[in-house]
């Protein structure tokens, strides 16, 4: 697999997030894709190869070792973290759909007409969402493939022995053995515990985020009363937008102005 085109995809997104993502960016690609890559890869390359039973039936082997091993560890972990930093990819996508409709928006009304986005990177309105709501996926699914992981081997040991009983064609209980097993249970430890790591960072930026908005929300002023009209678009001095209103005031009118005698109380 190709690991080099999903970081060229998943750099953008550094420009776009929060310290907390810069530093679950750094912590997945560091001590999850590279030790994927490099290190986990190599020790699960020969599971099947090594897998030895007390057996010579035909087939048995090979049934014993897909009744416990349902899916590889290693292909469940390069499944994890495609889905796991796929959620990020919709913040870009945002941001090129608001550069391409501010582009669209110069292109018909000219330059001198006001921008629709001051940052389109900014993380405000249906950005700030998007952000959001991926952030919300990336703990879904983290917390899924753990929950997987956990319920396939009845934890995250990685035992010595498995015994395969009535499992066709095997005629009776079989004892099979799987290479390298305190080695695989060393690297689970570290991908679990990663994905741990993770999981809190993802939190930890989920709060600041909302942290942030209400601050925000409190620290706005309230729109002070003017008796002039205010626009609330940022091109509303374009020609392209509506135009300002201009509100006329009402002439006095002179015309027929009687003052009333000033009466006495008889």
């Amino acid at each position: 697999m190709d690991w080099k085109t999903l970081q060229t995809l998943l750099s953008g997104v550094n420009k776009y997030s929060t310290a907390f993502g810069r530093i679950w960016l750094s912590v997945v690609f560091v001590f999850r894709v590279l030790v994927y890559v490099v290190a986990a890869e190599r020790v699960w390359g020969d599971e099947q190869k090594d897998f030895d039973c007390n057996t010579k039936q035909p087939g048995c082997t090979n049934v014993c070792y897909d009744n416990f091993f349902p899916i590889s560890n290693i292909r469940l972990w390069a499944l994890q973290l495609i889905f796991v930093t796929c959620p990020s990819l919709l913040v870009i996508l945002h941001v090129a759909y608001r550069e391409e409709r501010e582009r669209k928006h110069r292109q018909k009304h000219g330059d001198q007409c006001a921008k629709l986005y001051s940052n389109t990177g900014k993380k405000h309105g249906g950005l700030w969402w998007t952000y959001l709501l991926s952030l919300v996926f990336k703990l879904i699914i983290e917390f899924l493939f753990l929950y997987v992981l956990h319920m396939l081997w009845h934890g995250f040991t990685m035992p010595r022995l498995v015994q395969c009983a009535s499992v066709a064609p095997c005629p009776n209980t079989v004892d099979c053995y799987i290479a390298r097993p305190t080695e695989k249970k060393v690297f689970t430890y570290f991908m679990v515990g990663a994905s741990a790591v993770c999981i809190v960072l993802t939190v930890c930026e989920i709060c600041y985020l909302i942290f942030h908005r209400v601050a925000r929300s409190l620290r706005r002023e309230k729109p002070k009363n003017s008796s002039l009209p205010a626009s609330t678009s940022r091109a509303s001095t374009c020609r392209c937008h509506h135009k300002l209103l201009v509100t006329e005031e009402p002439e006095p009118d002179d015309k027929l102005q009687a003052s009333a005698p000033n009466l006495t109380p008889i």
